[in-house]
């Protein structure tokens, strides 16, 4: 695997890193600061996924996560408190975010279809950053797993080596009769694949780069090692785009013990259990993607011994991302690279923790479409963080603009680089996610500064069916969907035509 790797570098050096002409050296301003704050120039970029990743992190006021590494990334940076992602599932979240489109103008809501297939003229993130003269480079899972671009990047691909379980049980059980099921992905209304799968967690006693992730992190120190040359040279230095994606902490919970071992499994509380009063049978899920698992039941609940197995090996699973991470920024480091690198991180969606009695994601809940988003750029303010409503379309035109490229038209979110100057300033009336249902039923979901405002419509009527409304202020878990109350119909017709005017009408 290590010769193969070796060889797969060699080939990239001779064939995706020559200088391009005419590219300016990273030393060189590109344009005028921004308000003397924030300076656009041609910067590197590190570009950090993070599957299933809530925000319960240290620096997001967690008691229990232990997240260093992230922490301190947020104390270098722009921590953006309220940051909402535009379909709470894999493929589409991210094929919205890498186009700064919303899932209705990508028409990705499933995990099957590919951005070149309904968009094929699209030009992605990364391929923007390519096509104004950076190396774009691409390890781990950016698009989904199988979806991968090879138009966004400048040398092929790499999804990392390694496997998703370390003991003898676990890869037994997949060989031999792991459970057959359906996948979750149903759960969003398209065909259902079938898949085996072994047991929900594992604490094994290995190194790190024994499961994928650590092996991706390999990948990309080493990438950072073959790029660091390239981008140093005196005039014609040339920046990289280099996107990391770490899977940990999807499931299957697996980590190296060493992770497990930062927590006290009986200090785990047990999550809020009760579904949100009033709130219709279309809002939920039935956690499929956690019942594929061979440890799980395939109807009824996790027992209380279960739900905290599961809890901890998330938490196992933060905080080994989490250190992968810490290799990546001390690299950065060892480089010399970070005064002239920018370091995003992301995590694609939010994720039940058995809230509700349910887990997973796939629904339009606060709990599923709260992500969390750390932006580190060496010209801007430092420890900062902000309560403006922001979404992932925001990421494209932001680092564009913060690289001083040409910020597209078409582009569904804005620059958030005015919030580096004054994190409190007026910004955004509302953030907007999607998810389907079967029977071509779509649910908008809307979150303004107070309320969380959904409805259900039939898109072959375009008749609301259901509506949802919970008022943050006081019940952030959403408990009571207060849309009927008599007392709030003025306040539920204002919702309805605020999520009329939709997305454009509630820019800054």
């Amino acid at each position: 695997m290590i010769q193969s790797r070796r060889d797969f570098l060699r080939t990239t050096s001779l064939v995706g890193f020559a200088s391009l002409a005419g590219v300016a050296s990273l030393k060189e301003a590109f344009a005028q600061s921004f308000s003397g704050t924030v300076t656009r120039r041609r910067k590197n970029v590190l570009f950090i996924a993070v599957d299933d990743l809530r925000p319960e992190l240290g620096c997001y006021g967690h008691p229990m996560v232990k997240s260093p590494n992230i922490d301190a990334l947020a104390s270098q940076g722009l921590l953006f408190e309220r940051t909402y992602c535009q379909q709470a599932i894999c493929g589409p979240t991210r094929a919205s975010l890498l186009t700064g489109k919303r899932p209705d103008t990508t028409r990705i809501y499933d995990l099957k279809t590919h951005i070149r297939s309904t968009m094929p003229d699209v030009v992605t993130l990364q391929q923007h950053f390519k096509n104004n003269g950076y190396t774009s480079i691409g390890v781990g899972k950016l698009f989904h797993v199988g979806m991968e671009d090879p138009a966004s990047y400048s040398v092929p691909h790499n999804n990392g080596d390694g496997s998703a379980y370390a003991l003898e049980e676990n890869l037994k059980l997949l060989k031999e009769g792991g459970k057959t099921t359906k996948d979750g992905a149903a759960e969003d209304g398209s065909p259902a694949s079938t898949r085996m799968r072994a047991n929900a967690t594992e604490c094994a006693d290995v190194p790190d780069d024994v499961y994928l992730d650590g092996n991706i992190a390999q990948l990309a120190l080493e990438f950072l090692q073959q790029l660091a040359p390239k981008v140093t040279a005196s005039k014609d230095g040339q920046p990289f785009f280099l996107g990391v994606g770490f899977r940990k902490p999807h499931l299957p919970f697996c980590a190296p013990k060493k992770y497990w071992d930062l927590y006290d499994r009986s200090k785990i509380s047990m999550p809020y259990s009760e579904k949100p009063k009033d709130a219709p049978d279309i809002a939920f899920t039935t956690w499929g993607e956690l019942r594929s698992y061979s440890d799980i039941p395939d109807v009824g609940l996790c027992d209380e011994a279960k739900t905290k197995e599961l809890i901890h090996g998330y938490y196992a699973c933060v905080s080994f991302a989490d250190a992968l991470v810490g290799t990546l920024l001390a690299e950065l480091d060892r480089l010399g690279l970070r005064k002239d690198t920018i370091v995003i991180l992301w995590g694609d969606h939010g994720w039940k923790l058995g809230e509700y009695s349910a887990w997973s994601k796939h629904t339009n809940f606060e709990l599923d479409t709260r992500v969390p988003m750390i932006l580190s750029d060496p010209d801007a303010p430092k420890g900062i963080r902000t309560k403006a409503l922001t979404e992932f379309v925001d990421i494209y035109p932001t680092l564009s603009d913060l690289c001083g490229l040409p910020v597209a038209k078409d582009l569904e979110g804005v620059s958030m680089v005015p919030l580096f100057e004054d994190p409190k300033r007026p910004w955004k009336k509302a953030a907007f996610s999607q998810y389907p249902r079967p029977k071509k039923m779509m649910g908008y979901s809307m979150r303004t500064e107070r309320y969380r405002y959904t409805e259900w419509i039939d898109q072959q009527t375009n008749e609301v069916k259901y509506r949802e409304l919970y008022d943050m202020t006081n019940d952030l878990l959403c408990k009571e969907n207060i849309v009927f109350k008599p007392e709030n119909g003025t306040l539920a017709a204002s919702m309805h035509e605020m999520m009329k005017a939709g997305w454009q009408g509630a820019k800054p």
